[in-house]
C-alpha cells in the first residue's frame, strides 16, 4: 500500500479522483473476502457434516449457488477493472 500524499496540496479534484480510487480498491478487496469467506463456509459445512457421520462426496449444488453467488455478488466496480 502506498503512503498517502501531502493532502494540502491536493486540488479538490484530485483528492476526490484519489477517494474514488481507493473506494473502488475497497469494493474489489471486499468482493474478493466474500468469495473467499463463502468457500470457508462450505468448507466447516462439509468438516461439520463428516464429524456428524453425515457427510462425505455430496454437494449441494443449490447451497453452492446461494453461497457463491447471491451471497456474493459484485461491486459494479468490479466489472469495469
Amino acid at each position: 500500500m502506498e503512503p498517502l500524499p501531502d493532502l494540502g496540496t491536493l486540488s479538490d479534484e484530485e483528492l476526490k479522483a484519489l477517494i474514488e480510487r481507493l473506494s473502488a480498491e475497497e469494493d474489489r478487496v471486499s468482493y474478493r473476502r466474500r468469495l473467499l469467506q463463502g468457500r470457508i463456509d462450505i468448507l466447516r459445512a462439509e468438516r461439520t457434516a463428516r464429524l456428524k457421520g453425515t457427510g462425505g462426496g455430496n454437494v449441494d449444488v443449490d447451497r453452492l449457488t446461494d453461497i457463491l453467488a447471491a451471497r456474493a455478488t459484485p461491486p459494479a466496480q468490479a466489472e469495469d477493472a
